[in-house]
C-alpha cells in the first residue's frame, strides 16, 4: 500500500483543497477559545494521540494560556489500512489519568471507534472529566462509538482527507490545509 514521494507529490497535484491554512488557523483559533472556556480552571491533562493529531495538538497548545500538562498515546485501528476494526495500542499515556481533567485530540473524526475506545480506556483509567477534540469531522452516515466530538473544527464530505495531520498513505501530514484526494486517488 506504500507509495513513493513522487507519486505523493502527484496526489498533492491532482488534490482539492477544502481549507487553506487561513481558513484552518481561524478555525483554531476558535476552537481554543472554547476548549479554554471549558478546561482552563481544571488542571488539566492533554492526551495527544500519534501520529495525527500530533499538528493539531501542537496549534492548540500554542494557543492555550493556561497551566496544563501534556502527554501522547499511540493507538491505530489501522496500520497500513484505510480501514480497521481492533485498536492496536503502540504506547499508552506515560501520567497517571486518575481525578484529572483529560482533553484527548485528534486529527479526525471519521467512523468514531478509535476515538470511543480511547475514551473509553481514559475513563477506566480514573479520570474525573474526558473531552474529546478534533480538527476535522467527516460527514456520512456510518459513525459508530463515538458519534460526536466536543470540540470539532471543520467538516469534510466522506473523502480521503489528507493534510495537517491527516496522511495520504504515510505522506502528506504535513501540508498547511486540508485536502481531498482526486477521484483517481481515492
Amino acid at each position: 500500500m506504500g507509495i513513493t514521494p513522487k507519486q505523493a507529490e502527484a496526489v498533492l497535484s491532482r488534490a482539492n483543497c477544502l481549507y487553506d491554512d487561513n481558513a484552518v488557523q481561524a478555525v483554531l483559533d476558535v476552537m481554543a477559545r472554547q476548549i479554554s472556556e471549558k478546561i482552563q480552571h481544571e488542571n488539566p491533562l492533554i492526551l495527544c494521540v500519534m501520529t495525527g493529531g500530533l499538528i493539531t495538538c501542537s496549534e492548540l497548545l500554542k494557543r492555550f494560556s493556561f497551566p496544563l500538562e501534556v502527554d501522547y498515546l499511540h493507538a491505530t485501528r489501522y496500520g497500513d489500512d484505510i480501514v480497521g476494526d481492533e485498536l492496536n495500542w503502540i504506547s499508552r499515556p506515560h501520567k497517571s489519568l486518575q481525578d484529572r481533567t483529560v482533553l484527548i485530540i485528534d486529527d479526525i473524526l471519521d467512523v468514531g471507534q478509535t476515538l470511543y475506545q480511547i475514551e473509553q480506556f481514559v475513563n477506566q483509567q480514573g479520570a474525573r472529566q474526558t473531552y474529546t477534540a478534533v480538527l476535522v469531522d467527516k460527514l456520512h452516515d456510518r459513525k459508530s462509538g463515538l458519534l460526536k466530538a466536543d470540540f470539532a473544527g471543520l467538516t469534510v464530505p466522506d473523502r480521503y482527507v489528507f493534510g495537517y495531520g491527516m496522511d495520504y498513505k504515510h505522506f502528506l501530514r504535513n501540508v498547511s490545509g486540508i485536502y481531498a484526494a482526486g477521484a483517481e486517488d481515492e
